[in-house]
């Protein structure tokens, strides 16, 4: 991929919503629940690539004081209408990424979470922000990566092998599809998949011990092409 932070960066400029697969409350407050289950407890919460807020502001009840965390101002200008909607007097809110949001945090958190957002970040970026992370974490804390793009599982949700409907015809006009996608990404230099990068678990395992940190994989409940990376 060609110069994929900057891309990134322009791609949610302004953008108003996060990528789940249904903004319905109903849907919402089912992920954030099995994300909270997974999350397990604490009292204050780090959430790095927050977004509009939809999942933040369901964690909000459960925990004493959070911080949420995105470089988009079009995204945390969202966050910050659903959390007076609400009343949520313990979020707080950082314009920042995962290189200058180190810097600017004033105490540590029991849990430090990231949902969907390390399909953007290359391996060495993600080793960056467990060293980090690692700094700003409490004694029992966790890192919790939520939905990393499996590269077994995507490639074939991407072909629509998932699909109730899916039969010979309707895979092989993806596979085409995505043929295309690629070449006019080429062409245009961008990157080949606006969903980023897919990482192995082992991987991120491998980064985790190196730290000093076991890893626990679980397969998403909602996305079938994706896992939660659990480090503790």
């Amino acid at each position: 991929m060609s110069k994929p932070k900057n891309v990134w960066e322009e791609f949610f400029a302004n953008r108003r919503s996060g990528g789940h697969r249904s903004s319905a409350e109903q849907f919402l407050s089912k992920e954030a629940k099995e994300k909270l289950f997974h999350l397990d407890g604490g009292k204050t919460l780090l959430d790095f690539g927050c977004g509009a807020g939809e999942l933040l502001v369901y964690y909000a009840p459960e925990y004493e004081k959070l911080v949420g965390v995105d470089f988009s101002a079009s995204m945390l200008d969202e966050a910050s209408k659903k959390i007076r909607e609400r009343n949520h007097g313990n979020i707080d809110l950082i314009l920042a990424d995962d290189k200058t949001i180190w810097g600017m945090l004033d105490s540590s958190f029991d849990r430090i979470t990231a949902a969907g957002v390390i399909q953007y970040l290359t391996d060495e970026e993600i080793d960056k922000f467990i060293a980090n992370a690692s700094r700003h974490l409490n004694k029992g804390g966790k890192i919790v990566f939520f939905d990393v793009l499996d590269p077994r599982l995507y490639p074939l949700w991407k072909i629509g092998l998932f699909s109730r409907d899916a039969g010979c015809w309707k895979i092989f006009r993806k596979i085409g599809f995505e043929v295309l996608t690629i070449i006019s990404a080429i062409l245009k230099n961008r990157p080949k998949d606006i969903l980023g990068y897919t990482h192995k678990p082992c991987t991120i395992e491998g980064i985790a011990n190196k730290h000093g940190f076991d890893m626990e994989y679980v397969q998403s409940m909602y996305y079938e092409y994706k896992y939660h990376a659990i480090i503790s």
